[in-house]
């Protein structure tokens, strides 16, 4: 993906480290330990917590090891001059990729968000309209939304109730690792999907799915999940082609990544067979047809999966 002349998007927020026991990593506040106090049984004497801080302290600043990454999933970080690498250090999307898992990792989100900014925001000058940018939140393990507690194993996700896209970036080393899903069109792809929904959000069309849902059968629901997934994908589509990011074999790659990602592949992986009732996000073949039904549109009712007669 040619990204490097994309302006990066300032709607990124980074809260990477401040899940699991509550110790964000780095920020201007500085780390920030949640200790219950009082309570029998329950809390810590004062003098356990001075020992706390001061073993911390020891090894932050002796042994070069920050404890609060590691209780938070990080890795221990390798002291400056070391050979050894992190984990986040590693290479995440393949040979031409961006590290996806530190600070180029970052980078290389609030990129891709920032070519989603200029795509839609043309799209919706088109129509007479401004377009609403989403936020971007970065986690990692557990984060808190408007939409509630979530953890990275449920995969990014959009939350309407505060128009904002969330990912914990672990999700990228599954996509390669896990669903032979590798390369940063696929990662890219993901999320544009997810800022399909915030299109669809924008536009009506969640609430009026919602209310739906709500009035009929969950194999009902289902299909009207499903939809909704399809469009996201045919949105995706559309950034894809108009934000002129694509190289050579980037369409490809996000092809393989929406197949990679469909409900009949995932059942067979997890369970060893399908059950076509259940899904809620489409197929492997119809997820890779309206990403490409997308990048192929010249409208974008081209990308109208509610009123399509075959999905």
């Amino acid at each position: 993906m040619r990204l490097d002349n994309e302006k990066p998007s300032d709607n990124v927020e980074d809260r990477r480290g401040q899940g699991g026991f509550g110790l964000p990593r780095g920020g201007s506040g500085g780390s920030r330990i949640n200790i219950p106090l009082g309570g029998r049984g329950r809390g810590f004497s004062m003098s356990t917590i001075i020992i706390m801080i001061v073993i911390y302290l020891v090894f932050r600043f002796v042994f070069g090891v920050d404890l609060i990454q590691v209780f938070n999933g990080g890795g221990m970080q390798v002291p400056s001059g070391s050979t050894e690498v992190s984990r986040t250090d590693t290479d995440v999307g393949g040979a031409n990729s961006a590290n996806v898992t530190g600070e180029a990792g970052k980078d290389f989100v609030r990129r891709v968000l920032g070519s989603t900014e200029r795509v839609w925001d043309g799209i919706f000058a088109k129509m007479g309209q401004q377009y609403e940018k989403p936020n971007l939140v970065l986690f990692t393990g557990i984060v808190q939304s408007a939409c509630g507690r979530a953890q990275s194993a449920m995969g990014p996700f959009y939350c309407p109730g505060d128009k904002s896209v969330y990912i914990d970036l672990s999700f990228y080393q599954d996509m390669r690792d896990k669903l032979g899903a590798p390369g940063d069109a696929a990662q890219g792809y993901v999320i544009a999907h997810e800022v399909g929904h915030h299109l669809q959000n924008l536009f009506g069309v969640a609430e009026q799915v919602n209310q739906q849902r709500a009035q009929v059968s969950e194999e009902e629901g289902n299909v009207l999940s499903v939809r909704m997934e399809l469009q996201a994908d045919c949105y995706a589509g559309i950034w894809a082609n108009v934000s002129g990011v694509f190289e050579q074999g980037d369409i490809e790659e996000a092809l393989n990544a929406a197949s990679q990602i469909g409900d009949d592949r995932l059942q067979k992986k997890s369970q060893g067979y399908v059950v076509p009732e259940s899904f809620t996000h489409g197929s492997s073949e119809q997820r890779a047809r309206w990403f490409n039904t997308g990048f192929k549109a010249t409208d974008i009712n081209q990308c109208d999966t509610f009123g399509a007669d075959q999905l």
